[in-house]
């Protein structure tokens, strides 16, 4: 066998084999280079996530008649005060208060719901891509544990900070709305995620 033969070699001249890897200067470890990679693609991949999630909210605001065009909506160019902000918004309100420790000007709207919408996208791949990234089998079906997991976590906690109603308080095709636009945040997440891993060396 080659492997056999190697190791014969090593013993021969008296040197023992030593792994590539290990013998280069500077090399990081194969677990920490495996999560670094994870959480970079699990934060792209939640990035893609969020995109198409608001691509079906956008067709669906249009459909409404809403007449903003896609970036204008995207970016929340008719937001200009905290009145106009939604959950995320409110959200990043509350965390930049508590941080300075007084209210915050209307003109941080904008920005903080932009901001905190997109964070949250890729804030939830990232951890997604280390827990997949671990798994024998790197698998698009992934996202549809992950959309449920978020939609569900958001009924916890933004009910808790007052932003949300109770669940219970919201009727079914509102929640199933809702559920649907995290589902395919959820499955393009996951497969962006197992594209990306088919890609790199772990």
């Amino acid at each position: 066998m080659v492997e056999s033969a190697h190791r014969e070699g090593g013993r021969r001249s008296g040197r023992p084999i030593r792994d590539r890897r290990q013998s280069e200067p500077g090399a990081a470890p194969r677990a920490h280079r495996s999560i670094g990679s994870s959480l970079f693609c699990g934060g792209l991949a939640g990035a893609f996530g969020t995109a198409a999630m608001d691509t079906l909210l956008y067709v669906r605001y249009r459909r409404g008649g809403g007449t903003q065009g896609p970036l204008e909506w995207e970016f929340s160019a008719a937001v200009d005060k905290w009145e106009d902000v939604s959950a995320p918004g409110l959200v990043g309100k509350r965390v930049i208060e508590e941080v300075l420790g007084h209210d915050v000007p209307d003109r941080w709207a904008r920005s903080t719901q932009n901001l905190v919408h997109w964070a949250t996208g890729m804030g939830w791949g990232a951890p997604f891509g280390v827990v997949i990234g671990s798994a024998r089998r790197r698998s698009w079906a992934w996202g549809l544990d992950l959309g449920p997991i978020v939609w569900l976590a958001g009924y916890v906690v933004l009910p808790a900070a007052k932003i949300y109603q109770p669940i219970w308080d919201y009727d079914t095709k509102t929640l199933a709305k809702d559920l649907s636009a995290h589902l395919v945040y959820g499955v393009t997440t996951g497969t962006v995620f197992a594209a990306l891993a088919s890609r790199i060396s772990w």
